[in-house]
């Protein structure tokens, strides 16, 4: 059953997929007109889920659902990443990349293949200040706290220590 996103509680469970590519404003309509329908036929064993999708900054795609209402399955969780994957196959893009991706000075979003991240560090594209988002996060209110972080505090913060002498 879709409701909006914001109607989800604080404690829904979320995953976000990142485009490995900014979207059109016409494929973010797209994919919104797709997934609508989706998430009210999405269900665990039978009984409705109560769920949302949103896309963020034409590159961020994220699904909730309200697990206060019904406990996702393994088969609903599957059929969700099956949507996803129909959606980049049918955009040309990667829903699942795995890049690290960034705010730049300038305000755009940027992403950096992980072999890459040394080497963006070592140039100062990133630098423990930078903006990174923390696609890890698993419930809305950690999405809307804890999403956006500085590099410093990520996964990231292994490429700025260094060793005193």
């Amino acid at each position: 059953m879709w409701t909006s996103f914001n109607q989800l509680p604080d404690t829904a469970r979320v995953w976000i997929y990142q485009s490995a590519r900014p979207l059109t404003d016409a494929e973010v309509s797209a994919i919104e007109n797709e997934l609508q329908p989706a998430v009210d036929n999405w269900a665990a064993h039978g009984t409705p889920l109560l769920g949302s999708a949103q896309l963020l900054h034409n590159r961020f795609l994220i699904v909730g659902v309200d697990e206060g209402h019904h406990l996702p399955s393994g088969c609903s969780i599957d059929a969700s990443v099956r949507w996803v994957r129909e959606i980049g196959l049918a955009l040309k893009t990667d829903f699942f990349d795995r890049s690290a991706a960034f705010v730049t000075a300038e305000g755009a979003i940027e992403t950096v293949a992980l072999p890459q991240i040394k080497a963006a560090v070592t140039e100062g594209r990133i630098t423990p200040e930078t903006t990174v988002f923390n696609n890890l996060v698993a419930t809305k209110a950690e999405l809307a706290g804890n999403w956006r972080i500085k590099a410093e505090d990520s996964w990231l913060k292994r490429y700025f220590k260094t060793t005193a002498a």
